[in-house]
């Protein structure tokens, strides 16, 4: 079974590491948590990543119980409250789906990057209380090429493209070989431009049907 360290090229070069160092060097509160770091590639294996799901960077708030960022994008630890964003894509997922639009879910999406869905922010880092703050720190060159590395090595990938940020990624997508579902973010300010009713859990599990891939238990 492939190691992402030996498909990524800057992975097999020890740059994460680099980053790593940088991230958490400087003296400021950084999230997610070390530990929680490279969750979303440790969760999901090369071989078995089926579903990309792409975000901008981690959340940088902290609760009650701790920072809502733990590696894997749009997802908080079960107990958080949930994030707007995510709220709407629990809402999607519900009444496409289910049939029902106040469904309840887990907000920790690790039961998701089980099944093959790789849930990868472009910056792995963030400032406590900063958007973007790592927007800079070079994260953006290595999971560029974790998402090319994918495009090139895998087929029957769905890609995951909401709002313009990950739409920008498109360009790194063989769209031949893979499936990319573009619609707007599931943020409140863009939920109802297009995301909300677009049918992408549904088209995903389709397209994935369609190649012999097991659907996804959203």
């Amino acid at each position: 079974m492939e190691s992402w360290e030996e498909m990524v090229p800057l992975l097999s070069l020890g740059y994460h590491r680099e980053l790593a160092e940088k991230a958490y060097g400087g003296g400021e509160k950084v999230f997610p948590h070390k530990v929680d770091l490279f969750a979303a590639l440790e969760k999901t294996s090369f071989s078995e990543t089926r579903v990309v799901i792409i975000g901008q960077d981690p959340y940088f708030n902290e609760r009650d119980l701790g920072p809502e960022a733990h590696g894997l994008c749009f997802s908080v630890r079960q107990g958080q409250p949930v994030p707007p964003s995510l709220r709407n894509i629990f809402k999607e997922i519900g009444s496409s789906v289910y049939g029902e639009s106040d469904k309840r879910f887990n907000s920790d999406l690790s039961r998701w990057a089980q099944q093959g869905v790789l849930l990868l922010n472009a910056s792995l880092t963030v400032v406590a209380g900063r958007a973007n703050s790592h927007a800079r720190l070079g994260w953006h060159s290595l999971t560029d090429d974790i998402i090319e590395t994918i495009s090139r090595q895998k087929e029957h990938v769905v890609f995951m493209l909401w709002g313009a940020f990950a739409q920008k990624k498109q360009s790194l997508i063989d769209g031949k070989r893979h499936c990319l579902l573009s619609t707007s973010h599931p943020s409140p300010l863009s939920a109802y431009r297009g995301f909300l009713g677009s049918d992408v859990f549904v088209r995903c599990n389709e397209y994935l049907g369609e190649h012999g891939l097991e659907p996804i238990v959203w």
